[in-house]
């Protein structure tokens, strides 16, 4: 089974400020799968290996998902794992990409990658120990050995895989006995799974399995080897303490010693074997809120409540000064594109997962932004909140700043950029499925012209979906959001690129140039993100009108509440 090589061409060495890249995946000596992915860039989320509200056909047509993370503690609920049963079977044996198959991702276009638990998850666990980590399967806690890990991610081959690390999970602050702790089971736990040979653990197999016939049935398979580890992203441990980073930055440079000398050969050190970094916001900031105000020694020279994003920036610094910078930096919990911006100005990261913008998917947000600028700058949302009475009439686009092709009665300006989602820009399917009496006589021929573009979807139209629970709002509406913030990152690549042309003597962006645009983007749209809590508002209330006596409440919801009245959807 040949062996997935990850590659990260950064024209200009810079460790802080922003960053133009291209993340490469070469799977074997086969170039031409090979994935692009220019940063900086986006990451999806999964729900158990599928992208929330998109079927597998919305998934081929997105162009937006290129990288997909999957978070493997869904799949937990029982030893092994079904993806795990799945690459094992002998159907298998001879495919090089059975995590691929078995969730329906393209291994051409997509790069996936597998973490243990899902990064944003700050939900409160029993604390890990020195050879288990916990995390939440569908049916409980489940405790994860690291062995385990690395065999499934052996055996699973995904694209790249996300080392465990002992982040706590239990009410903050932390010691500095637990953040020791981390730090060292952490990069225990790393070594783990960059040994190379045989798992020195075998995989149970249920008893029900044994005794199916069909296994029984079967002959012995002899053993064999397992492929190789796929590339390796690691978090960055040590949470809000400068000097746990500092110490966690330093186990990755160290020169290895005693039995990991032979274990780890031919690596000299734990960060040779380190493909990436992975920045986990959403326990830093948990950690950060029990903080107290006045910065203490082992903290940044700026206190939490003063300017926490600063604070932030100042603990990954701490964490990257020391390392390389040609490694790529994927960061997950952000939570505004003003975030996103300030993250690849202040420390230069690479890939941002896009979970706050299929949230606003969730809850009935369309979104509507654009970097850099452009027309006027006036203060305004990021979206539109589509429950909002105001929208029962509004045949407009989902967008302004990134308009449809064209509508029913208009088409954007030549040289505008467009929305290319599947609620934006459909097109018709290039076969007809017939059911029943359904027939070329009855509903015409298939479409001639495939490329074709439709009028757009309304606003009007996922307003009326949305108050009456239909699941293709959610569909358009998270397609079309994955569209917006791909466009996002095109726009912030091209400013990149734009002032690094302008440079004389080499490709070093200007961050000047990107900082301007950065201040007009936060002068243009409303940083507290007020869309998205008033649409979450409106959300759980058309949610919890159901059932008897649903035409009272709805009735008396009012506008002010931005809920539709009974007879406004």
């Amino acid at each position: 089974m040949s062996q997935s090589s990850l590659s990260f061409a950064l024209p200009s060495p810079v460790r802080y400020g922003p960053r133009l890249g291209t993340i490469t995946l070469r799977r074997g000596a086969d170039t031409a799968s090979s994935i692009i992915i220019a940063t900086p860039g986006l990451l999806a989320s999964t729900s158990r290996g599928a992208v929330p509200h998109l079927s597998r056909d919305h998934v081929r047509i997105t162009d937006a998902l290129r990288w997909v993370n999957v978070p493997f503690e869904t799949f937990l609920e029982q030893t092994p794992p079904i993806p795990i049963l799945h690459a094992q079977h002998p159907s298998n044996a001879s495919n090089p990409h059975p995590l691929h198959t078995f969730l329906g991702f393209d291994e051409s276009r997509h790069l996936l990658s597998i973490s243990a638990r899902e990064p944003t998850d700050t939900r409160e666990m029993p604390p890990n120990g020195n050879a288990l980590v916990c995390v939440h399967s569908l049916r409980g806690v489940r405790k994860l050995a690291p062995a385990e890990w690395a065999a499934y991610a052996r055996i699973a081959q995904p694209d790249v895989v996300l080392a465990l690390s002992d982040t706590p999970c239990t009410d903050a602050p932390y010691s500095q006995k637990r953040l020791t702790k981390s730090v060292e089971r952490s990069a225990a736990w790393l070594a783990t799974l960059l040994r190379p040979g045989p798992i020195p653990m075998p995989l149970p197999i249920p008893k029900k399995l044994k005794a199916q016939p069909v296994a029984a049935a079967a002959p012995a398979q002899p053993a064999v080897a397992l492929p190789p580890t796929p590339p390796v992203f690691v978090h960055l441990a040590g949470l809000t303490s400068l000097p746990a980073r500092k110490a966690f930055a330093a186990s990755l440079l160290e020169p290895l010693y005693g039995p990991h000398i032979t274990a780890l050969a031919p690596l000299k050190t734990l960060d040779e074997g380190v493909a990436g970094y992975t920045i986990d916001l959403a326990p830093l900031k948990a950690a950060l809120s029990a903080l107290p105000d006045t910065p203490s020694p082992s903290a940044a020279a700026v206190s939490p409540s003063e300017d926490p994003e600063a604070h932030i920036a100042a603990l990954l610094r701490a964490s990257l000064t020391a390392l390389p910078p040609s490694k790529p930096r994927l960061v997950t919990g952000t939570t505004s594109p003003h975030e996103v911006l300030r993250l690849i100005a202040t420390v230069g990261a690479d890939v941002f997962d896009a979970r706050w913008a299929q949230r606003a998917a969730d809850v009935g947000v369309a979104l509507d932004f654009a970097f850099p600028v452009r027309g006027e700058r006036t203060p305004r949302e990021i979206g539109h909140n589509l429950y909002d009475v105001r929208y029962r009439l509004d045949f407009g686009c989902f967008s302004d700043a990134l308009p449809a092709p064209h509508t029913t009665a208009t088409a954007p300006e030549a040289g505008t950029p467009t929305c290319p989602c599947a609620a934006c820009a459909p097109r018709p399917p290039p076969a007809r499925l017939y059911h029943g009496h359904d027939a070329p006589s009855v509903s015409g021929e298939p479409e001639k012209d495939p490329a074709r573009v439709l009028p757009a979807y309304t606003r009007a139209y996922v307003h009326h979906l949305l108050h009456t629970h239909e699941m293709s709002a959610h569909a358009l509406l998270a397609a079309h959001n994955l569209a917006v913030l791909d466009a996002f990152f095109a726009g912030v690549r091209g400013v990149l690129s734009a002032s690094a042309a302008g440079v004389e003597g080499g490709p070093v962006e200007d961050a000047g140039l990107f900082a301007k645009e950065v201040r007009a983007f936060e002068e243009a749209y409303d940083p507290r993100m007020g869309v998205l809590v008033e649409a979450e508002a409106a959300w759980r209330a058309v949610d919890t009108a159901r059932g008897k006596g649903r035409l009272s409440r709805e009735t008396g919801a009012g506008e002010g509440e931005g809920v539709a009245p009974a007879d406004a959807a």
